[in-house]
């Protein structure tokens, strides 16, 4: 059912996006990631008109989880400072002792230190305050564990970020 939903919503909001890329009002972005996995800082860094490249280091019990992405961006539902974006990227971390914690799935318990790499998505949308230098966004990152796995796990994201 889950995986249904998340289907619906991805779907719906390629059919609400317009055709057209717009570029952000910023080049580059600083702030807090808040994950189902990990909270930590980002930055987003635009390449051009639509293209960015984000990192993300991300801190959760009994480890740390380095992402980066490769995003694609365009306005959203013809809406003034509001973007839908999408992309592909891979993470690299490790975990200690402890439980590994998965959005709706079982959580896994782990005697020493394990690596984790694997592939990772995003799909979201970000809004930008008019005449403020902030941007909100809210996105699902599916993932692709390979080392400790494999398996598949998808979860939802909040970024509050400081733009300039």
């Amino acid at each position: 059912m889950k995986k249904l939903t998340y289907l619906l919503l991805f779907s719906v909001s390629f059919l609400l996006i317009s055709k057209n890329s717009q570029a952000q009002d910023y080049k580059t972005a600083v702030g807090l990631k808040f994950g189902a996995y990990e909270v930590g800082p980002s930055v987003k860094y635009f390449m051009d008109k639509g293209t960015a490249l984000e990192g993300i280091l991300g801190i959760r019990d009994h480890g740390v989880v380095l992402t980066g992405l490769y995003e694609l961006n365009q306005q959203a539902f013809n809406v003034d400072k509001l973007s839908f974006y999408y992309g592909f990227g891979g993470h690299l971390g490790s975990v200690g002792n402890g439980y590994y914690k998965r959005f709706g799935g079982d959580d896994e318990y782990y005697n020493g230190k394990h690596i984790l790499i694997g592939a990772d998505a995003v799909i979201g949308l970000e809004y930008v305050i008019p005449n403020a230098p902030i941007a909100i966004s809210l996105d699902l990152n599916p993932r692709l564990e390979l080392a400790r796995g494999p398996f598949f796990d998808i979860a939802p994201g909040l970024g509050l970020k400081y733009t300039f």
